[in-house]
């Protein structure tokens, strides 16, 4: 069994090719996770019809950093070494914080299908910083396959906002960049403690700014308590920000970030499928015809 040495911020992570059996796992894994993450919008439009941008934002967060803290504290879990804790710093900007944040801001003016096209580059994206981050560079037909299904993504879901760039796009270019780091930290972290525990600490230290953010944005955003509003508020704590990626990291770890990132390829056209379903929008027929280009490419990227 081949093994590669990959340095991250926290120290030396060494990477070792996954047996078939642990890949099998880890892919249905991280497919429980993009399916999970596929109704963070659409949970995240509800939750706005009750709650302020910033009020669902500090809220999500304390919210699952409980149940994660109550998790570590149930399982007698010890603290992560110190050299840990700059990459889990990263995986909380990006992943707790800053993609939440940004995303939510931009939700307040972007339709969910206009989002759908960061989620549809994240893929590509975390790859790349993957490949930056540990030196590890995928084969040509890897990259092809990737970059393919991110046009078909991207090509389907600007046809489906109507091509129109708007105001919330720089929110959501951003959003990509920070996610995309935060899952690639967090990926190389889960090879050395359980995946669970990488989003939970990451929860858990965010809760000093997180608790009086939330308390300072209920005091002064109005809140309406509605069914939609709470029932997305409490997806997108805890489906979202906290099982979702508790999977997602296990089977990152399983299998590797880069092809991990590809079964995101599939999230865009879940959030649109989910889209129709919860929030009533509607798309063309053009939908089953890039589900089978996505799944096509996620089929070669997981033979690359």
């Amino acid at each position: 069994m081949k093994t590669q040495s990959s340095a991250t911020a926290a120290g030396p992570i060494a990477i070792t090719a996954p047996r078939p059996e642990h890949r099998t796992l880890g892919t249905a894994l991280a497919a429980l996770g993009v399916a999970a993450f596929s109704l963070t919008f659409p949970a995240t439009a509800w939750g706005l019809e009750g709650f302020g941008p910033w009020t669902l934002v500090t809220v999500r967060s304390v919210l699952a950093a409980l149940v994660a803290g109550g998790a570590l504290l149930a399982l007698k879990v010890r603290p992560p070494e110190r050299r840990r804790l700059r990459g889990l710093a990263v995986v909380a900007l990006g992943v707790v914080l800053g993609f939440p944040a940004l995303t939510t801001l931009a939700l307040r003016t972007s339709t969910t299908a206009h989002a759908a096209v960061v989620v549809g580059l994240l893929p590509l994206t975390t790859a790349v910083c993957s490949a930056l981050r540990t030196g590890h560079r995928p084969s040509r037909r890897f990259w092809l396959a990737a970059v393919a299904g991110a046009v078909a993504v991207l090509t389907f879901t600007v046809v489906q906002s109507g091509g129109a760039l708007t105001a919330a796009d720089g929110c959501l270019f951003a959003a990509l960049l920070v996610c995309a780091a935060g899952y690639t930290e967090g990926g190389l972290l889960a090879r050395v403690m359980p995946g669970w525990q990488v989003i939970a600490w990451a929860l858990v230290l965010c809760l000093p700014l997180t608790l009086p953010a939330a308390a300072l944005a209920l005091s002064y955003e109005p809140s309406r308590i509605t069914a939609h509003g709470v029932a997305g508020l409490l997806w997108v704590a805890l489906g979202s920000q906290f099982l979702g990626l508790v999977v997602w990291y296990r089977g990152m770890a399983a299998i590797g970030v880069p092809r991990a990132s590809q079964l995101q390829l599939a999230q865009p056209l879940l959030t649109l499928v989910w889209s129709a379903l919860l929030l009533g929008e509607h798309f063309t027929a053009a939908a089953p015809l890039t589900a089978v280009a996505v799944l096509v490419c996620i089929a070669v990227t997981q033979r690359s």
